[in-house]
This record gives structure tokens, sequence and C-alpha cells, in this order.
């Protein structure tokens, strides 16, 4: 009797151990295949230095995969954002921009017709906020927005003093400092 008691707590731990080890892998990434399709998505997007859409990468794609359906093409960027191979820009101008460009750098966006570019030289963080300064957060990342008028928009003579785009808060100071 006790050798059947043994036996049957045994099977449960057996069982129970099975049941932890699949919900685990169940919870662990999965390695992502690279697809002809992702690949050529990255390709695409490290072409250009447009910072497009994911409309716009999709028409790039659908030169060479013209099967490729706009919904592929979102969850792909997504992916390759979410693992650091892209970036993606989330400004408050609306749709998302990709940028083929993993390593950290400032990026400008025109005011009147949206273009985003790459900023170059000496960057323009003015702010210097040390790791912790002024909150009890753990800092993981700064998203900056630095906006204005792009050649293009300057020439055709946009109002470069709407007040629509000056920051409210401007000459606020974090509570805590």
């Amino acid at each position: 009797m006790r050798f059947f008691a043994w036996a049957l707590r045994l099977d449960f731990l057996i069982v129970l151990v099975i049941i932890t080890d699949r919900k685990k892998r169940k919870n662990m990434k999965k390695p992502q295949r690279n697809t002809v399709q992702r690949q050529v998505i990255l390709e695409e997007l490290q072409k250009v230095k447009t910072h497009p859409t994911a409309v716009g990468v999709y028409d790039l794609v659908r030169r060479r995969l013209p099967n490729i359906s706009l919904g592929t093409v979102y969850r792909n960027l997504e992916l390759l954002s979410r693992q650091g191979v892209i970036q993606k820009l989330e400004y408050g101008s609306g749709e998302a921009r990709f940028d083929g460009n993993p390593a950290r750098h400032h990026h400008i966006r025109c005011v009147e017709c949206n273009r985003v570019e790459d900023i170059h030289g000496p960057t323009l963080d003015v702010l210097g906020v040390v790791e912790n300064d002024c909150s009890d957060y753990l800092v993981l990342g700064c998203h900056m927005e630095y906006f204005g008028l792009c050649p293009q928009c300057r020439d055709l003579g946009a109002d470069s003093s709407n007040s629509r785009f000056v920051s409210q808060n401007q000459d606020e100071e974090c509570p805590s400092c």
C-alpha cells in the first residue's frame, strides 16, 4: 500500500514537471525565421533615407514582391523594430515612420509636409538630464523630436511663426529639480 502511494505521488510529480516544462516552452520567445519577405523589407528600407511610412515601405517592396500584403509589411516592420534591427519613429505627426539605420541618431520633422530627415553633425541634446535626476524612474531611453520647416516648405513661404507648433510648457522645469 505504501509503495502504491509512492508511485502515485511520483506520477503526480512527473506530470507536474511535464506541464511546467510545456508552459515554459510556450512562454519562451521563439526565434524568428528570416523570411524572404522580411529580408526584402529590410533591404528596401535600408536603401532609402526618406524614413517612409509602412505604406511607403509597402510601395517599395511591391516592386520586388508584387504579391506581398500590406499586413505582412506592417507585421514585419513591427517585428524588426522590436528586435532593434530598424527604428520606428513615432512622433505626434500621425503615422509611424521607419528608419533602416538602427544606430542612435536624431531626426528632424517638417511641420508642414511631415518630411523626416536625419540630423548630421554634433548632437543637439540640450537637456543633459542624467539618469534619475528628476524622478525615481530607471531611464531606459530618450525620445526627443526636433521640428521645423524643411528648405522646400520654407521657400514656399510657410509660416514659421505658427504658434500651434510652439510647446506650451517651454519654460517649465522639472518639479523635482
